[in-house]
């Protein structure tokens, strides 16, 4: 995720009341270092979970909640984009469309738009093929950071969301099989105040709707410098008819004007919760997962731990 120092945000998103939420399920084994994780279940009942570092970091388990081990890196040789930081790759997001699983990942260096996502394909998830960009990329004056890709498909149709500050989130249509962008680009969330502070875009489908979740503030280096009271990380969504929007918050207010419902904020010892994912776990349901700094270890990026909670869609909208 990207780190801009000075960070103004809008105090509609101030964090709700601290009795409001529930704190992370359990995890054993490997938690930590969880930054930007990605969440899938293979059909043996496997699970694997991919983070942000060691060129991808992959760990399995046997549950959501663990025990998590080690399964080394999912880009041994780093990435084929000739792009500065192709062997420092972030924020992965990984789906399975018919037999194969993809991997998306971000080439970019920090506080800059010299972005570009790329991806990876496996039969198993342990081993994986990259094939370099995915044709969404960014550099000085494009509208927006192409980082934080995530593969949005429904039967034959597919399309990747992506963003980071600026002119925040965007979507548009892949290929099928989904490995180039095949369209043009669509703006889907935008905050006007401060620093443009929304990133790392998830979209899920419930029940008729489309869900845009989104994290929103401050994600990083929050061991040197901690921004005002709520302008750290935080979950957020907005909703829609379309994948492609508009999408709107539970008051009606456009995602791309300021718009945005809270999900998950700090609380208790939980802060700066987001670069989060949506999955329907076949036991407990919609969860949201995300990494979160735990107050009682520290606030370093590489402390970050991976959480994760059941969601209830009361009234048609993802309470924690």
């Amino acid at each position: 995720m990207l780190f801009i120092p000075s960070l103004l945000f809008s105090s509609s998103t101030l964090i709700a009341s601290v009795a409001a939420f529930a704190n992370p399920g359990p995890c054993s084994g490997i938690c930590g270092n969880s930054h930007d994780p990605a969440l899938i279940r293979r059909s043996d009942g496997t699970y694997f979970r991919f983070s942000t570092g060691n060129r991808i970091n992959i760990a399995s388990a046997p549950s959501i909640s663990g025990p998590w081990t080690s399964k080394g890196s999912a880009i041994k040789g780093g990435s084929k984009i000739q792009k500065k930081g192709n062997q420092d790759l972030w924020a992965p997001d990984v789906t399975k469309v018919g037999d194969t699983y993809y991997l998306l990942y971000s080439v970019s260096s920090f506080g800059t738009q010299d972005s570009e996502i790329g991806y990876a394909t496996s039969s198993n998830l342990e081993s994986w093929t990259d094939h370099g960009s995915t044709g969404v990329g960014s550099s000085k004056g494009k509208p927006y950071n192409a980082i934080d890709g995530q593969l949005v498909s429904r039967g034959n149709e597919h399309y990747m969301a992506w963003g980071s500050f600026w002119q925040d989130l965007f979507i548009a249509p892949m290929s099928n099989p989904p490995t180039k962008k095949a369209g043009g680009d669509k703006q889907i969330a935008y905050q006007p105040g401060g620093e443009h502070a929304v990133e790392a875009p998830y979209i899920f489908e419930h029940e008729g709707f489309w869900y845009l979740f989104y994290s929103a503030g401050k994600c990083c280096a929050l061991d040197k410098q901690r921004p005002a009271r709520g302008a750290e990380y935080k979950i957020m969504a907005c909703r829609s008819k379309s994948v492609t929007g508009p999408y709107a918050d539970q008051g009606g207010k456009d995602c791309k004007q300021g718009g945005g419902h809270t999900v998950l904020p700090s609380h208790d010892w939980v802060y700066a919760p987001g670069g989060q994912g949506v999955y329907k776990d076949p036991k407990e349901g919609p969860v949201v997962y995300y990494h979160y700094v735990d107050t009682r270890i520290g606030y370093s990026d590489g402390q970050k731990k991976f959480g994760w909670n059941r969601l209830n869609f009361k009234d048609g909208w993802p309470t924690v």
